[in-house]
């Protein structure tokens, strides 16, 4: 029996995680981890390299210890969207930031200042904003860093990165890739327009581009001793967490969505072609299959409000949940299954709705709460913080349909969030669809593993292996009573959130995320 090995850089955490030949999750192994702020540079998320790979090697040992005599035919790769590797041209790394690094506010505000339709020209040629993009960031560095910047003559993502620390070659493909900005939304391939435009150095170009699938190289003996993988293991070119994770969800036909709660929560609708919005409100990437395009939307840090709330507000569940071998979150669920829906009116105020053209969020808070102990405790709060991920998620729905035109009539839903059995509820109950939960949680995983079996020929291409290997734990059905409840919830969010965005646009308040230059 053959296994695949997916390897993920995710925003929380890397992880590792072992499948066979037919699509069955083996072993898994994950460790945390967060981004560094640099002293004097506000906004800044530095991808702390060697830590990091020290931390998802020793995950990759953990994994391969769990299934013994392990025969990896191949490894694939994926990782956050948006965070950059640079190379010099001997291939050294020289300089890596993590996906929603905001350092550059100086920079995109004298882009916009200097010509103020240039972003609107670039978001419709890639897709992208100047939010997350590379360019404000690569124009960072050459002011702040201008001998770095000079060396620097490959640029790749963070997939890419894992894949080269296993030894493949620097390249770099569409679907992560594409989240630089500096991508034709039309060919898949860098443009150069952009690169003028932009002022940036063209240099990075020669950097190659493979589509998800390709093998890129074999593992060298460094990576082996570092991974206890076999030296010569074929090396596949994997893509960014979202756009794989369709792939594990076997939602890889055009009208088909996805929802992926994991440290954020990203909305997925795949396209047969490139669309242009005209508000400018979402985000359009390549899907894993060449002929496909996706409409996207992101919730910004439901996972990580979750883990915050888990260690600052429920460190005895945490140590609880040690001791009997449970997941803190299933005892947090059952404190959160006690409240009725709603939450006694509680709304918490994280995420907002997607505007990649003006994307900023308030400052975190809680809303609405009694002081009751009855009502406002912490299963109550917890069942707000999971309705409200579900709320913005309608929100960004509506914004994608308002695209395409065509509202989903079903979804996939999957991630940690789907683990448990109240959240994905709470999301089918504040949709008002049903949702498809697979067997297999870890759906990025999954999809950077068919990529793998694409690689080494187990499937003919990406469709081929997720309808061979994608399986179904349960469907979830709304509850059709529970749609005033969660209209009105919708309603009252709707309704507080401008107010308290206006008070951290002030600077009354601190806003959760801004992206640069605004």
């Amino acid at each position: 029996m053959r296994h695949l090995l997916a390897l993920d850089a995710g925003t929380g955490s890397g992880r590792a995680v072992l499948f066979d030949e037919e699509g069955r999750q083996l072993a898994s192994a994950g460790r945390e981890w967060t981004h560094r702020e640099e002293p004097g540079h506000p906004g800044s998320m530095t991808f702390e390299r060697e830590r990091n790979w020290e931390r998802l090697a020793d995950a990759v040992r953990e994994v391969l210890a769990q299934v013994p005599g392990a025969n990896v035919a191949a490894v694939s790769t994926t990782s956050m969207r948006e965070g950059i590797v640079l190379y010099d041209e001997q291939g050294r790394e020289l300089w890596a930031c993590a996906n929603v690094d905001a350092r550059a506010v100086r920079e995109v505000r004298e882009l916009r200042e200097r010509d103020p339709e240039l972003e609107r020209w670039a978001y419709l040629r890639s897709g992208q904003t100047f939010a997350l993009g590379a360019a404000p960031r690569l124009l960072w560095l050459e002011r702040h860093e201008p001998e770095l910047y000079e060396r620097a003559a490959r640029l790749a993502m963070l997939s890419d990165w894992i894949a080269v620390r296993l030894g493949a070659e620097i390249a770099l493909d569409p679907t992560n890739g594409g989240t630089t900005g500096l991508f034709d939304l039309a060919t898949r391939r860098w443009d150069p327009e952009l690169f003028d435009r932009l002022g940036i150095k063209p240099a990075f170009q020669e950097t190659p581009v493979r589509e998800v699938g390709t093998v890129i190289g074999e593992v060298s003996p460094e990576a082996a001793a570092a991974t206890g993988l076999e030296v010569g293991t074929p090396i596949v070119m994997g893509g960014g967490d979202a756009q794989l994770g369709t792939v594990g969800l076997g939602v890889t036909r055009p009208g088909e969505g996805a929802i992926l709660g994991g440290s954020f929560w990203q909305q997925e609708v795949n396209l047969d072609g490139p669309r242009s919005d005209a508000s400018g409100r979402m985000r359009l990437n390549f899907a894993p299959d060449p002929a496909q395009w996706q409409a996207e939307a992101i919730v910004f840090f439901p996972g990580i409000a979750a883990r915050w709330f888990r260690d600052a507000l429920a460190p005895d569940l945490k140590e609880r949940a040690a001791r009997e071998g449970r997941d803190a979150y299933a005892l947090l669920e059952e404190l959160a299954a006690t409240v009725p829906p709603g939450s006694h009116g509680i709304t918490p105020i994280l995420s907002d709705a997607m505007d990649y053209s003006h994307w900023r969020h308030a400052a975190p808070s809680f809303l609405n709460f009694p002081l009751d102990p009855e009502k406002a405790h912490r299963g109550a709060f917890f069942r707000a913080l999971q309705e409200n991920a579900a709320l913005v998620t309608r929100a960004n729905l509506e914004r994608i349909a308002a695209l395409t035109g065509a509202p989903l009539a079903s979804a996939v839903f999957a991630g940690g969030a789907a683990k448990g059995r109240l959240w994905p509820q709470i999301v089918a109950d504040v949709l008002q669809i049903p949702l498809k939960i697979p067997v297999v949680k870890e759906a990025t995983a999954l999809g950077a593993a068919i990529a793998a079996a694409v690689g080494v020929g187990i499937h003919r291409n990406l469709e081929e292996g997720a309808r061979a290997w994608v399986a179904w734990e349960r469907e979830v059905e709304p509850d059709p009573a529970l749609a005033e409840v969660y209209d009105e919830a919708y309603r009252r969010w709707k309704a507080a959130y401008p107010a308290q965005l206006e008070l951290a646009d002030r600077g009354v308040t601190r806003s959760m995320w801004r992206a640069p230059g605004e």
